[in-house]
């Protein structure tokens, strides 16, 4: 077997680890019960070496039309569809 060499180090990238909140552009149910494409918060369930899962708790349905009956989609690591959800900031509460 032959020795690998590399010129550089693999990529250290963190990527997407399971508990993680992520956002995916998808179609989706608004407040309103709208269907719409946007941008949808979610939790990673499941992350295979090629693919991650993500669970909702709206409605999501697929490209085509169909809605997903468990509410997770599944998008490449490297999609250009797929982030980590943004940090909002909580206003502090007010004191009684």
């Amino acid at each position: 077997m032959s020795e690998l060499r590399f010129s550089s180090a693999p990529d250290s990238g963190r990527g997407f680890q399971v508990g993680d909140r992520v956002e995916i552009y998808c179609d989706h149910d608004n407040e309103k019960g709208d269907r719409v494409r946007g941008w949808l918060e979610g939790v990673v369930v499941q992350v295979d070496p090629k693919i991650v899962a993500v669970q909702f708790k709206e409605n999501v349905y697929l490209t085509d039309g169909w809605m997903v009956p468990d509410h997770v989609l599944w998008a490449p690591h490297d999609s250009s569809q797929i982030r980590q959800a943004r940090k909002t900031k909580r206003r502090p509460r007010k004191k009684a």
